[in-house]
């Protein structure tokens, strides 16, 4: 979710109710897009981080630091000249915009108060970090923007400030209802879209949410509704935006499963299907948000070269089995030309000279058939041809009957490795999978004497009935915790016909409470290629009963008895161990 001016709300309360008054004791600039202000109020020390990035425009308070370069950047030593030891007097945002005003009392050279004015702008690639004196001149910015640059604003020192308004959008904190109804209306947009094309710092999801609370599916036009409706979406529009104005702010992270999905500073009822977790602070949710993203975001980098082997292979396969199944239907009816031959050797020795075909009664079925003939050809000549396709398509079906389970058991098997790199968290899980990969043959073996360190393990969780559960992070966990790691009257589960995770339950030979099983279930069906399902079946047994097939691939096991149980894939109430 992009920084909206919500969002930017709740960090101008938040940085009003911690560093308001506060001294400038140190300032650096980390990055080239980057400031670090180090502050000091009466009761604590805090840093002030702000990123100007275009990829990830950030600004939040931390206790963090960041080491510096040696030689202090230009912008960087302007503001040491003018700001450090100054005072911040005031936080403020225009408007709703994604932009927060953050100004500093400090004394010039001769020891005149004077006042600046730091102007941190949070708008994607646009995004600056701008200095400017009290009546508005930049002195300099963090990023210079000429007017080959930008036809709209050009960003250099001399120049007076200003927030473009290309857009021509109207403050949703004021805006009465009669405005608010002919922007909706006389835009030829779906209702989502015209609420935040309308509104200064409405983002898309702020707007579903309120199409949402007001009961409308935000795909409809806004033409399509009558005064009431609109003056009832109105409402729910002032009702939301209340929030902002009294400071009542939330800040929450919303989770699939241990993936953070969106943030947020206020609710988002609309997202009931995924768990929300709210803590103290906007700084704190945008710490734990970005670090959890940035984290998935360098794991799946890390393992794009895997998934595009993996795939390549699994799109293969599946051709495969597409022509292999093709070819299979064709011998379908193979039987038919083994009747053809014998009906002809019963039938065939009152045939004429040149006939084209024979009609005979068919004494499996009891029905008159016609049968084609080639007329070169002798009755027996002609039944010898149908025994020898006959014979060929049999042939053809019982090779292909092999192949197609054997092909069908690499797909499966390639998307259990698809599953393994979905849920790797750490470049210790790559380093096994590729292992793997190179054991079964999808990856050339280098020639080293360095062994390849294995150091990767599986997910341990506790249940709440104090049973220890172990999850298989990829298939040569999966064997390990199965077959060398579980006792035989441990407790084994996997989701029912979908690559996944084996999960353990260690027993220590007692019989399970029925919550644990459920527990249980939902880790197997969490770490399922079918984790995304309302629903998902999970087959469990004692580990006793599980074997592993002669020549099976890593993974692969056999039960011939189980229990089912059907439950969903929320992990959330389940504690994890390290």
């Amino acid at each position: 979710m992009a920084f909206d001016g919500i969002t930017i709300a709740n960090i101008v309360k938040e940085l009003n109710d911690t560093i308001l008054d506060g001294r400038i004791n140190k300032i650096a600039q980390p990055e080239a897009d980057e400031l670090l202000l180090t502050i000091k109020t009466p009761s604590r020390q805090l840093r002030l981080c702000i990123s100007a990035s275009a990829s990830l425009p950030l600004i939040y308070l931390t206790q963090e630091n960041k080491p510096s370069p040696m030689t202090a950047p230009n912008f960087c030593m302007l503001l040491r000249k003018y700001i450090n030891n100054g005072r911040i007097v005031a936080i403020s945002q225009p408007k709703l915009e994604r932009i927060i005003h953050i100004d500093i009392e400090h004394l010039d050279e001769l020891g005149d108060l004077c006042r600046k004015t730091l102007i941190v702008e949070i708008m994607g690639k646009h995004s600056n970090i701008i200095f400017c004196n009290h009546e508005g001149m930049i002195i300099d910015s963090i990023k210079h923007v000429s007017a080959q640059m930008s036809s709209v604003r050009e960003v250099l020192p001399g120049r007076t400030y200003f927030i473009p308004d290309t857009m021509k959008k109207e403050d949703p904190l004021t805006v009465g209802q009669d405005a608010f109804i002919e922007e909706l209306t006389t835009k030829p947009m779906p209702l989502g879209k015209a609420i935040y094309s309308s509104f200064t710092g409405v983002s898309p999801v702020v707007a579903e949410e309120i199409c949402y609370l007001a009961g409308m599916d935000s795909d409809i036009s806004p033409k399509e509704l009558d005064t009431d409706l609109l003056s009832h979406l109105y409402r729910q529009f002032t009702y939301y935006f209340e929030q902002v104005k009294n400071n009542e702010f939330t800040p929450c992270i919303y989770y699939s499963g241990t993936e953070p999905k969106e943030f947020s500073s206020l609710p988002l009822t609309h997202f009931s299907d995924y768990r929300k977790e709210t803590m103290d602070s906007i700084s704190q949710v945008l710490k734990t948000y970005y670090a959890s993203r940035d984290a998935i975001t360098r794991i799946r980098q890390k393992s794009a070269d895997l998934r595009r082997i993996v795939q390549t292979a699994l799109e293969r396969n599946r051709k495969k089995y597409d022509l292999q199944q093709k070819q299979l239907k064709d011998t379908l009816n193979r039987e038919k030309y083994k009747v053809y031959g014998e009906l002809l050797h019963t039938y065939g020795y009152n045939l004429k000279e040149g006939a084209k075909e024979l009609e005979a009664l068919n004494y499996y079925t009891n029905e008159m058939i016609k049968i084609p003939l080639d007329s070169n050809k002798t009755p027996q000549e002609n039944a010898q041809k149908y025994f020898d396709k006959y014979n060929k398509q049999k042939r053809t079906f019982e090779a292909l009957t092999s192949l197609i389970e054997e092909t069908h058991d690499e797909i499966t098997y390639l998307e259990s490795i698809s599953a393994a790199l979905d849920i790797a968290r750490g470049e210790e899980d790559l380093v096994q999978i590729k292992e793997e990969l190179t054991e079964s043959g999808y990856i050339r073996r280098k020639f080293t004497k360095k062994k390849v360190k294995i150091t990767s393990k599986p997910l341990h969780y506790l249940s709440s009935d104090g049973y220890h559960m172990y999850v298989g992070k990829n298939n040569l966990q999966n064997d390990e915790l199965t077959f060398h790691f579980a006792n035989g009257n441990d407790w084994w589960f996997h989701a029912k016909g979908a690559p996944g995770s084996h999960v353990i339950v260690k027993s220590e030979g007692d019989e399970l409470p029925d919550r644990t099983f459920e527990e249980a279930g939902r880790l197997a069906a969490h770490y399922s290629k079918n984790s995304n399902s309302q629903k998902v079946e999970i087959d469990y047994v004692e580990k006793k009963h599980v074997k592993k097939p002669n020549g099976g691939k890593p993974g692969f096991v056999v039960y011939y008895t189980n229990y089912s149980l059907v439950i969903d894939s929320d992990i959330s109430g389940i504690k994890e161990l390290d």
